[in-house]
């Protein structure tokens, strides 16, 4: 895979943290790259490093060592200010916990990147509308995360994480909360997100998320022990 086709490139990543006395190695000298428009499953057993991967290639942590380049951009070596305008743009966030803002309705959730990102209301408004038809909440605007189900609320996380048209989602255990036949809209939508041109890492313990994507990661202890490519059903 050469530079120009790898939209992200991390290599030798570590990052060591103190719990009490004890020095954790959560991830120990990780490379990995992906390509533009690749879907990429990490997987591997509680506690391998696989969340601690995905936070470092996200740009919300800072490697102890090593380096990440996003579409040549090095965000390990950026400030916090300068990363968090750089996800911003570039980068879009899925949760296992869906982390709405309770008091505003599914279009201001949605409206929330592009209103940091100063985007004018009338665009704001007529994008939030279309990302919500996207992920078939087209009849939920005005309706609070209360009023949602789980499903429907990972969709209105899913439509916010696109608001400003990223490059690159990354997603963490996003079909954790929901229930089997919930989880299975929500990795077809995935898959559509995907299928539609941005680039995904996805963490999953879920096999038949991991099964739809076209390269998957096993980790362990920290470190990638297996890395290949798969035809998705």
């Amino acid at each position: 895979m050469s530079d120009a086709e790898a939209l992200l490139i991390a290599q030798d990543l570590r990052r060591e943290y103190h719990m009490g006395d004890d020095l954790v190695r959560a991830v120990r000298g990780v490379s990995l790259r992906v390509n533009r428009g690749d879907y990429v499953a990490i997987v591997g057993p509680s506690g391998c490093g696989k969340s601690t991967l995905l936070n470092l290639v996200g740009g919300i942590d800072h490697p102890s060592a090593g380096s990440v380049t996003i579409d040549g951009a090095r965000i390990d070596q950026m400030s916090d200010a300068d990363a968090t305008r750089f996800r911003l743009r570039h980068i879009g966030f899925v949760f296992q916990r869906f982390y709405l803002m309770p008091a505003l309705t599914a279009i201001e959730n949605v409206e929330l990147p592009m209103a940091e990102a100063r985007l004018p209301r009338n665009h704001r408004v007529r994008r939030a509308r279309e990302l919500l038809a996207y992920v078939g909440l087209g009849d939920r605007h005005d309706h609070r995360p209360a009023q949602l189900s789980g499903g429907e609320q990972q969709r209105v996380a899913i439509a916010r994480a696109l608001a400003n048209k990223p490059q690159l989602l990354v997603a963490d255990e996003p079909t954790g909360e929901l229930d089997a036949k919930t989880g299975t809209e929500m990795i077809e939508l995935i898959a559509q997100v995907n299928h539609d041109g941005t680039t995904i890492i996805v963490v999953t313990h879920d096999e038949d998320l991991a099964r739809a994507a076209r390269r998957v990661v096993h980790m362990r202890d920290g470190v990638i022990v297996d890395d290949r490519r798969q035809d998705p059903p």
